[in-house]
């Protein structure tokens, strides 16, 4: 299977919406890459062989590789692939915990997870301890729908309203800032839960993850491919952006580090030839508009290249 070959950037400013594309820098001799706000806090070693301590994986679907074979939590849809798993596999922690689970919003990294009345999943937070020296986690896409289902939520609604206006933008005008403002709610709570870990953990290094290349740059390579206005497509794009704008501030607030994952999966989004995010209709085991397998090794990789690895 194919290998990213771009290193990945970490969050160092504050930048508009937009600015993840322009992220990503290279790294001569795979240099340790620096912290948010350039200050970087005591961390646990990491010798040759993996990590001094335990290494703690949290988020949503997409750090849970949802979809991808073999799911190992049939409630929270794990998968024995995602990127958790590659980074644990390089780095042979004392421990891994995997807290993961699909349809994770911010407030999931604090308090029980429910579906339906019922609890699938405990505090996120409940798997760092003293001993954790690593913890990587994608989180904060779902707070932005209505539903559980965050972005894809979005996107679903935006093929419906394309009929009703299929030269305009009905999903825009639609939302308006809606979206925005519901992003905007959920980072305080975010940044307070970066702090929780620092406090229960104060050797542990914090990467925060940011979403793949679900939509190119130019947006008309999905003419035909996903049933959305070509002005609501280049709209969906922008979002995304804006997605991990707020939560690579919320990363620099909260002393952590962000991973731009843009860079590395550039090329390979739901509209390509060679998709590692897949479409609406997977042609891959995986759920839709999210990473398949090799999505999941490449985001891997990445975070291990910001590791230094």
């Amino acid at each position: 299977m194919p290998r990213a070959a771009s290193s990945p950037s970490v969050r160092t400013r504050s930048t508009r919406a937009g600015a993840s594309r322009k992220r990503a820098s290279a790294v001569a001799g795979g240099a340790l890459l620096t912290l948010a706000l350039g200050v970087a806090p005591a961390h646990a070693a990491t010798p040759a062989g993996g990590l001094t301590g335990g290494y703690a994986a949290l988020g949503d679907s997409y750090a849970a590789g949802a979809g991808v074979p073999w799911q190992s939590d049939g409630l929270c849809m794990r998968s024995d692939h995602n990127y958790g798993r590659v980074v644990a596999a390089a780095l042979t922690p004392s421990s891994y915990t995997d807290r993961t689970c699909a349809a994770a919003k911010v407030g999931a990294l604090t308090e029980a997870q429910t579906d339906a009345g019922i609890v699938v999943n405990g505090p996120q937070l409940d798997a760092v301890t003293p001993d954790t020296s690593l913890v990587t986690m994608t989180i904060g896409g779902n707070d932005i729908g209505t539903s559980d289902l965050g972005f894809v939520d979005v996107v679903l609604a935006c093929v419906g309203l394309a009929v009703t206006n299929p030269f305009g933008a009905p999903c825009h005008d639609h939302y308006k800032d809606t979206l925005e403002q519901r992003l905007d709610a959920a980072m305080p709570r975010f940044v307070d839960a970066l702090g929780r870990i620092k406090a229960t953990a104060p050797g542990a290094r914090v990467m925060v993850v940011g979403y793949p290349a679900i939509l190119p740059d130019d947006v008309t390579g999905c003419t035909g491919k996903l049933p959305v206005t070509t002005k609501d497509l280049a709209y969906l794009r922008s979002l995304i952006d804006e997605i991990n704008d707020k939560v690579a501030d919320a990363a620099a607030s909260g002393g952590a580090s962000y991973v731009d994952t843009i860079a590395a999966t550039k090329g390979h989004d739901a509209c390509s030839a060679a998709p590692w995010i897949e479409g609406i209709l997977p042609s891959s085991p995986t759920m839709p508009l999210h990473p398949n397998a090799t999505g999941e090794r490449v985001i891997g990789e990445t975070v291990l290249h910001a590791l230094g690895r």
